[in-house]
């Protein structure tokens, strides 16, 4: 997926010769139509990007293309979505910025939190893993009446709830309150019958998957023979740690990742499948 799009279409950028952005508008010019609607694709890859969403967006008001939707793949920011102790407060900074370019509406990938959905005007939150998880389930041929969905916490319990399946189980996590460090996890959940099954993990955001080893563990400790993971977003960090080494197969989305395809991550090909947004 490609940072920016109009239409569908990538938006071109080259630079000055001190660094500035230059935003080609021929690009543009042949996509957007001031007698229908417009869409706006943006993937957020640096912060640049938010520049770049400027331009094109000031341009098309230039062009008086009035009815123009913004598609963002995930929310940047969208885990500093609170202030404590006197934190800045970036996300609803970042929605801020976003809302004050006046787009029509606003479609949102799987939401990190209900946050993000409040700050930004005139929005709608797009679940994609409920679309996701048939597809899932269709290719590791998961038996309704004998395989496991997991929610890795009551955060993810809570915004899968409408995810119906059988047999349900929900992670409780111990955490070091001073570093963070997951320090254990424990199934929550009747598991009498996890011996030999399957077992689909589904949250919406992974960076190093720590969260998920410690599951994949628990889960395995106890019976299952196959670990599954669908997550919305996953960080190019998914890579570094120890996640593939737990996790038969990650399903994900490309709203973020960008390193599936280079020499150093191609040998995950095989545990990994990747959807366009």
């Amino acid at each position: 997926m490609e940072m920016i799009t109009v239409n569908g279409k990538k938006v071109e950028f080259t630079e000055f010769p001190n660094g500035e952005l230059n935003l080609n508008h021929k690009s543009i010019d042949v996509l957007a139509n001031s007698d229908s609607a417009t869409n706006v694709g943006f993937k957020f890859e640096n912060n640049t990007d938010l520049i770049k969403l400027m331009f094109v967006k000031r341009y098309l008001d230039q062009l008086k293309i009035k009815a123009t939707s913004l598609s963002i793949s995930y929310m940047p920011y969208s885990r500093m979505d609170r202030s404590e102790n006197g934190s800045p407060f970036t996300l609803k900074y970042v929605a801020q910025f976003i809302n004050e370019l006046g787009f029509s509406e606003i479609e949102v990938y799987e939401p990190h939190s209900d946050v993000t959905t409040a700050l930004l005007n005139r929005v709608q939150p797009n679940f994609i893993n409920f679309n996701l998880i048939n597809s899932v389930k269709r290719i590791v041929r998961f038996d309704e009446n004998k395989d496991y969905l997991m929610f890795p916490d009551a955060g993810a319990s809570k915004r899968y709830s409408r995810m119906k399946a059988k047999n349900v189980l929900v992670g409780h996590k111990h955490r070091d309150f001073e570093t963070g460090e997951i320090k254990g996890l424990e199934l929550v959940g009747d598991i009498s019958g996890a011996n030999g099954r399957q077992v689909i993990i589904v949250d919406d955001l992974s960076s190093r998957g720590g969260t998920f080893v410690h599951s994949s563990k628990k889960l395995r400790e106890n019976g299952f023979s196959n670990v599954f993971l669908l997550v919305a977003h996953a960080e190019n960090t998914i890579f570094n740690g120890e996640l593939f080494n737990h996790i038969d197969t990650v399903f994900t989305t490309d709203s973020i990742l960008t390193e599936q395809n280079n020499w150093e991550n191609k040998k995950y090909e095989s545990k990994l499948k990747v959807y366009n947004i």
